[in-house]
C-alpha cells in the first residue's frame, strides 16, 4: 500500500531557503513602498525580518506551532495611531506577490499565499 502526503505550501515554495530569501527582498520592497514604509520606522529590522521568517514558516505548514502575539494584538497600535487599513494590507500582499514572483514562485503558489493572506486580513485590520 502506497500513500501519498501531500507537501505544505512551505515546501512546494522551497523550505527554509526561499522563505528566508522571500523575506528579506520582501522587506526591501516593503521599506522602499511609500504607501507602508511609515509603518516601519521605528521598527527593529533585524528582529521584525526574523519574526517574519517564523511566522510564514508556520502559516505554510512548515511548522506545526506558532507562540507569537495574535495578529489582532501586533497590528492594534498600527491600526489606532497609524491608520493601518485596506489600502496598506492591499500594499503589503502586493509586495510579498511580486517578491514571490520575482524568485519563481508559480503563479498557483501564490495564489495560496494570497489566499492566507486575506484568510487574517480582518485581524490585522482589528475588525
Amino acid at each position: 500500500m502506497t500513500t501519498t502526503v501531500a507537501m505544505s505550501l512551505y515546501e512546494k515554495i522551497g523550505g527554509a531557503p526561499a522563505v528566508d530569501a522571500a523575506v528579506d527582498k520582501f522587506y526591501d520592497k516593503v521599506l522602499a513602498d511609500p504607501r507602508i514604509k511609515h509603518f516601519f520606522v521605528n521598527t527593529d529590522m533585524a528582529k521584525q525580518r526574523q519574526h517574519q521568517k517564523t511566522f510564514l514558516t508556520w502559516a505554510f505548514g512548515g511548522q506545526p506551532g506558532y507562540n507569537g502575539r495574535g495578529m489582532r494584538e501586533a497590528h492594534k497600535p498600527l491600526v489606532d495611531k497609524l491608520g493601518l487599513n485596506d489600502t496598506h494590507f492591499d500594499a503589503v500582499v502586493e509586495n510579498l506577490a511580486t517578491t514571490l514572483s520575482e524568485l519563481g514562485v508559480s503563479d498557483a503558489l501564490i495564489g495560496e499565499v494570497a489566499k492566507i493572506a486575506e484568510s487574517i486580513r480582518d485581524e490585522v485590520l482589528c475588525r
